[in-house]
Formats: structure tokens, C-alpha cells, sequence
């Protein structure tokens, strides 16, 4: 059976409203997290719901060639692919391969012995909050060419907009292509990013398959950590009906 992402949203009075491509890309599951009750969950990327390979290498690579069409061929050949760990990590790869093969780095949240960090920078509502970058060739993100940053969707941009921060300040550009699956942000977490890039004196394009806004009640958080105690400790579903559980039950992730 097909997953579908709307038992959460039901339970939570939670609505995904934007473009009509939204319902195929995105649905909802339950975060067990003091700072989010609800978990975007993508359909196409291939980590939390299974999809055939095709479609999710598919959904990546369109994103790099829709990418390199706006930046052009030559200022494609010069621009370095960022990608966020974990859930962008395969993602950031696929954006690479479209713009041509081009250099690509995703985060890490481990040290490693002997490597110097190129920079960081934090994902507050997350789990485990701070990532390092960890280039095996230092200059890596020196060069003045466009940076790309690929996240599998963005929810308030708060992520986005710590990492150009960070980056600009060590090695300052004239051009971000910010790329996700969908973009989930508030009109105010829009005009947050405009102004930013105002502020940089750099030019800042983002682009998405979809686009659209999550509506939360008031108490979701409440209601999240309500549906997480109910369901955690049921016992768990086996024999043939075991496939079908993701298209009626909660998934709860950290």
C-alpha cells in the first residue's frame, strides 16, 4: 500500500497548502523532538519512504539542470555544490551531476583527525544541531564562482540563511543558488532572506519543485508529544500487513 503523509497531518489539524505538485512530493509524520511535533517527509527522496531509483536520482538531477540553465553554462562550470547531511546528502549529489559534474561537499556533524574545518554551521531545530565542513582540498569553497547549497526542503530557512552567513564571512561571492525539493517557508521567512541578501551585496536565487505553507494549530506541539506517548510503545505490526503500516499509522523520527 501506498503511503500517503496525511495520517499525521489529520490527527495534528496540521494542512500542507501550495502548488497542486505539493500532495506528490511531501507528507507528514511525527517528529519525537521537544522543538517540532511534525516531520516534513519527502516522497521522492528515498530516505524515509521507499521510491524507485529512478525517480529519486530523477528529482535531483532536474533540480542541477534547472540550475545550471540560470546560472548558464560558464558560471556552472566554476560553481561547487553544497549539500546538507544527512537527508541532502544523495540529493546534493544529484544537483551536482546536473550542472555537469561539478565539485561537490555535503556537511558532516563528526570530526575527522587531521582534517581542517572549511566552516560551520547550525541547524536549530535539529536533533543534533551543529555541522562542520570538512573539505579534503581546503580551497575547495575559496574559489569566486557560484555556490549552490541543496537542502531536501526548507521549512522556516533559518538553516539557509546560518549557513550564508557563515561562508560569507570566511569566503564572501557575488552568487547563491539556494535548491530544494519543496519550499515551505512563511511569506516573512521570504522577506527574511531577501533582506539578507541585500545585506551580503550578493545575489541569492532559489529554486524548487514545489512551493507552499504548513498551517499549525496552536497546540500541535502539545498533540505531537500526545500521539508519540500513544503510539511508541504499541506493539509492533508483523506478517504480510506489515507493508501496508506506513499508509495507516505514525513515523516517528528524532
Amino acid at each position: 500500500m501506498v503511503w500517503t503523509g496525511t495520517w499525521v497531518a489529520e490527527r495534528l489539524g496540521v494542512e500542507l497548502i501550495g502548488d497542486e505538485e505539493l500532495p506528490a512530493l511531501l507528507g507528514l509524520a511525527l517528529r519525537r523532538n521537544p522543538k517540532r511535533a511534525h516531520l516534513l517527509v519527502s516522497s521522492v527522496l528515498g530516505k524515509h519512504v521507499p521510491q524507485h531509483p529512478s525517480v529519486v536520482y530523477g528529482s535531483g538531477l532536474g533540480l542541477g539542470l534547472r540550475v545550471r540553465e540560470l546560472l548558464g553554462a560558464e558560471e556552472a562550470g566554476r560553481a561547487v555544490v553544497l549539500g546538507y547531511a544527512e537527508t541532502a546528502t544523495a540529493l546534493g549529489h544529484a544537483v551536482a551531476d546536473g550542472l555537469g559534474s561539478a565539485p561537490y561537499l555535503h556537511s558532516t556533524r563528526r570530526p575527522v583527525p587531521g582534517v581542517a574545518t572549511a566552516g560551520g554551521f547550525e541547524e536549530s531545530h535539529s536533533h543534533a544541531t551543529s555541522h562542520l565542513l570538512l573539505p579534503e582540498d581546503p580551497e575547495l569553497l575559496a574559489g569566486p564562482g557560484p555556490l549552490v547549497l541543496v537542502d531536501d526542503e526548507f521549512s522556516t530557512g533559518n538553516t539557509v540563511l546560518n549557513t550564508l552567513r557563515g561562508l560569507h564571512e570566511r569566503y564572501p561571492r557575488d552568487r547563491y543558488v539556494v535548491v530544494a525539493l519543496v519550499d515551505m517557508r512563511a511569506p516573512a521567512d521570504r522577506d527574511r532572506l531577501t533582506a539578507f541578501a541585500a545585506e551580503l551585496g550578493a545575489r541569492v536565487d532559489l529554486l524548487s519543485l514545489a512551493a507552499g505553507t504548513v498551517v499549525l494549530p496552536d497546540d500541535v506541539l502539545e498533540k505531537g508529544q500526545e500521539l508519540v506517548a500513544r503510539h511508541e510503545h504499541a506493539a509492533p505490526v508483523t506478517g504480510p500487513a506489515a507493508s501496508a503500516a506506513p499508509a495507516s499509522g505514525p513515523a516517528a523520527s528524532a
